[in-house]
């Protein structure tokens, strides 16, 4: 009999993403969780440091998806889920935009953030935990302000406790996959591209033009030829 997921709830944590990787590491099944009120060490893309105090949604889940190509893709299989959810969830919200690889916006601000951890053993995936910050109810730090925002700035009724069971549930079942993109997700994407047309400096100087199938950032160059890239900086973008 397949183990049911495990979830746990924490008033205070340093991070979800090591409970999480120690949760799978014991053996926990896919679909795993860790919840805290608060994160006092909370990690963002490339190690940056996120803002995570009471109020927000702060969640890593285990993941043991069963196929692992095109795993660049997961992060944005897993936003677009979480963008359709929150929109079903709050009702007036305005529709949320994704920027490549792991920002949630709504009107140009970042609302939410997703990060992937894998661990291997050689070319064989053990799991992924895949860690989900969100803005509800919290108080954003002052230098955030212009930059970020919250739910429950931008519609009524926007609560953590009301959103944990939408939202685990939504990266559960996106989650079970890590291939590349199907064309309609990738149509999905395209109309929620904050990217697109946008200029890129990293690694490649040049526009964004969308996404490929295994998740790789088109940047389209001034010679116009396209190029895949894992990774970029977008001038006004966090």
């Amino acid at each position: 009999m397949a183990l049911a997921p495990v979830v746990q709830r924490h008033r205070e944590v340093a991070s979800t993403m090591e409970l999480a990787h120690q949760l799978a590491a014991d053996g926990a099944a896919h679909g795993s969780a860790v919840i805290a009120d608060r994160q006092i060490a909370g990690r963002g893309q490339r190690g940056r440091a996120w803002a995570s105090d009471l109020g927000g949604l702060w969640m890593s889940v285990v993941l043991r998806p069963v196929r692992v190509d095109a795993f660049e893709a997961l992060s944005l299989r897993i936003g677009l889920a979480l963008a359709t959810t929150l929109e079903r969830a709050l009702p007036g919200l305005a529709a949320v935009g994704l920027k490549w690889p792991n920002d949630l916006l709504l009107r140009g601000r970042k609302v939410g953030g997703i990060l992937t951890e894998a661990r291997w053993v050689g070319a064989q995936c053990q799991w992924v935990v895949v860690g989900l910050g969100l803005n509800v109810t919290n108080i954003l730090p002052p230098e955030l302000t212009t930059i970020a925002t919250t739910l429950a700035d931008e519609a009524a009724g926007a609560e953590v406790s009301a959103l944990v069971a939408p939202v685990l549930a939504a990266v559960q079942q996106a989650g079970r996959s890590a291939g590349p993109l199907t064309a309609s997700e990738l149509d999905a994407f395209h109309a929620r591209d904050v990217l697109s047309g946008q200029p890129v400096r990293e690694p490649v100087v040049g526009t964004a033009a969308g996404i490929a199938a295994d998740g790789a950032l088109l940047i389209r160059g001034p010679d116009g030829a396209t190029v895949p890239c894992r990774g970029g900086v977008v001038p006004g973008h966090p």
